[in-house]
């Protein structure tokens, strides 16, 4: 009996030690599937891959398992596999099956720390930001060390060193960092504001084979930021210095093109009941800052340190997004024609609520909001035999690129709400894209968006229609959506664009898709079919270019 007893204690231990131990784990498991397959309209797939592996099916997955214990610890590990190939246009550096992240960490009260992979970013990112977005095939964690102590309530200290995560090595530099954030409100007591400051240092340390350079194997980057806000009004600036760096052309160092970097930015608003408005003003000037110099502008967005993100409006549609904007942050001396430093702009959102009731706003009100944003080259002299240049601080030079968009939102009945968006672009092909054979485009696109709820399971069909004008031959654009929502958990979709233009790679073309996806508790599943247009795929004004392919893809994401 006394045996018996003890064998039940002892599988009653264990499988409270197992709950326990399950209690403490978090998993979430990705994975995104494609088969391309030859098309008669687009042409056969073809890509660079030369071995036996069956290029036509693609797989991205990725397990993250986070476990807590001994109250303060945290261990997190991350596989990764890319097999048989990873999705196409992802950096040829993901490949196979390994670990992608791995990290002890400690959290207190006062102090954090962290040994393995971490992500950090210091203030707007404009000096340094390490972060994960799969759908853009980018991972620029940092491996080593980051500890960060709190001693009072308005101090904050950060120290870090790393190698940048690069596929599943890492660049072949250092990483140095240090963060300070003052809170000034809590020193001074402040009840009805908030006043905090911050600086921060970055440096990257990288060798190189060139005898008795120009320019330190250090570049240092320093920041300065201010963040204010009071009752509806709020400002924050930020500016950054960058030491001498060296001018990369087509993965080549120019030893005799040495120069400094600087940012500024700028963002300021208000917004009360009703009504809200935000404004932002940014200046780059050489901020291409990678941990490995000769990576200067690879497509794959590996080895950034900093974050320069498009300061436009992300819009929702096909057809707006075909004309992106992409930060100019470096220096492009391609040719005597192709020169630039950087560039200048910024824009504008105004949000505004017609009131209930009124002759504009009717039974439910109507929402109003209105974007505009402007970016253009730094003024200056330019010298492409002598590569120099001198530019105007505030001198706005070439136009780049210009957006205005206006969005009415208007719900009719407890059924049926509508959205109206008009948007008108300019794009500069040659200096965005350093095309010299570019246009510059101008645009106007008209959305027309009525969505119909039914039934007593949130059932509800979307229609959606699009049209786009342009001052190009190439381009004559129109597009539509149908989406029909079974229950909150089950929707289907059918969409199209279509170009009546006379561009070579997309005329008469109908980049058709069709698909839906289906979800319960923390699983979603989704299924696709159809064709992909050769651009740019953008995630909060970061694009990755994507080239035309036709096929199948499927992407499962849970989490327990």
């Amino acid at each position: 009996m006394k045996k018996l007893l003890l064998l039940v204690v002892f599988c009653f231990t264990i499988n409270l030690m197992s709950a326990q131990l399950l209690d403490n784990l978090r998993v979430g498991l990705e994975s995104n599937m494609a088969w391309y397959n030859d098309d008669k309209r687009t042409g056969s797939f073809e890509d660079d891959v030369n071995d036996d592996t069956d290029k036509h099916l693609r797989v991205n997955s990725y397990l993250k398992l986070d476990y807590n214990f001994l109250k303060n610890f945290t261990a997190t590990v991350q596989l990764e596999s890319y097999e048989p190939l990873a999705l196409l246009n992802y950096s040829p550096n993901f490949d196979g099956t390994n670990l992608g992240i791995y990290s002890l960490n400690y959290r207190s009260e006062k102090l954090e720390a962290t040994a393995g992979h971490f992500y950090e970013q210091f203030g707007s990112g404009l000096i340094l930001r390490n972060w994960e977005d799969r759908q853009l095939g980018l991972n620029n964690a940092l491996l080593g060390g980051r500890v960060k102590y709190m001693p009072t309530n308005f101090l904050s200290l950060t120290g870090l060193y790393g190698k940048q995560r690069v596929g599943f090595e890492t660049a072949d530099s250092d990483i140095f960092g240090f963060n300070t954030e003052i809170d000034i409100s809590n020193i001074f007591k402040l009840e009805n504001s908030s006043l905090n400051l911050g600086l921060s240092y970055v440096g990257r340390q990288e060798k190189t084979n060139i005898e008795d350079p120009n320019f330190d194997e250090l570049t240092n980057a320093f920041s300065g930021r201010i963040d204010f806000s009071k009752g509806s009004f709020y400002a924050n600036a930020e500016y950054v210095a960058k030491s001498d760096d060296v001018y990369v052309f087509n993965g080549q160092l120019l030893d005799d093109f040495v120069n400094p970097g600087s940012a500024l930015l700028f963002n300021t608003g208000f917004s009360k009941k009703g009504f809200g408005l935000d404004a932002t003003f940014r200046r780059l000037e050489n901020m291409g800052f990678y941990s490995e110099r000769e990576k200067t502008g690879n497509v794959f967005l590996e080895n950034n340190i900093n974050f320069t993100p498009a300061l436009t409006k992300q819009h929702d549609y096909l057809l707006s997004n075909i004309f992106v904007y992409q930060a100019q942050s470096q220096v492009v001396f391609a040719d005597p024609e192709l020169m630039e430093a950087g560039e200048i702009g910024g824009q504008i959102d105004v949000f505004y609520n017609i009131k209930k009731g009124t002759a504009l706003g009717g039974k439910y009100g109507t929402k109003l909001a209105f974007n505009a944003s402007y970016w253009a080259g730094l003024k200056g002299n330019y010298d492409y035999d002598n590569l120099s240049y001198d530019v105007d601080y505030f001198g706005f030079g070439d136009k780049y690129f210009s957006d205005v968009s206006l969005e009415i939102r208007k719900k009719w009945n407890k059924k049926v709400n509508s959205i109206f968006y008009y948007v008108n672009q300019y794009y500069n092909q040659k200096t965005i894209e350093d095309n010299f054979s570019g246009e510059q485009i101008k645009t106007n696109i008209v959305v027309g968006e009525t969505t119909y709820k039914f039934g007593k399971i949130g059932q509800s069909v979307r229609l959606e229609l699009q049209k786009m004008w342009s001052n190009s031959e190439n381009h004559d654009w129109v597009g539509g959506t149908i989406e029909y929502n079974a229950s909150p958990r089950l929707s289907f979709y059918v969409n199209d664009i279509y170009n009546s233009g006379t561009d070579s790679s997309t005329s008469e073309n109908h980049y058709y898709n069709i698909g839906g996806s289906f979800n319960k508790g923390t699983t979603r599943f989704s299924l696709n079919y159809g064709r992909q247009r050769a651009g740019l795929v953008c995630v909060g004004g970061v694009c990755r270019f994507v080239p035309e392919a036709t096929g199948l893809s499927a992407s499962l994401l849970m989490s327990f």
